[in-house]
């Protein structure tokens, strides 16, 4: 729980840095994405950071899905549902993008 936690302040503050510098422009995106990597400060290291903290935080919510299963919390079913359902949302958040 304290790493999906960790996970998540970190993807949302480097996805705000990111956010500060991208262009959602059809002519420009791609440009945008190089400035970040090349011209701002530590900007690869950041879009890094975004990109695989999302894998982390995955990782992480399948560590913690797991640990549900073995020590039986799918018993608690509103708790398990409501799991359930923020699994859901956050896998359609992550598509979008």
């Amino acid at each position: 729980g304290s790493l999906l936690g960790l996970c998540l302040i970190s993807q949302i503050l480097t996805g705000l840095f990111l956010a500060m510098h991208y262009t959602p422009d059809v002519e420009s995106a791609f440009a945008s994405v190089a400035h970040i990597c090349r011209d701002v400060n530590f900007g690869w290291l950041i879009r890094n950071l975004h990109a695989n903290g999302a894998s982390f935080f995955f990782i992480c919510i399948y560590f913690h899905i797991g640990r549900g299963l073995y020590y039986g919390s799918y018993l608690y079913k509103e708790t398990w549902n409501i799991g359930v359902v923020l699994l859901l949302l956050v896998m359609m958040t992550a598509f979008v993008g």
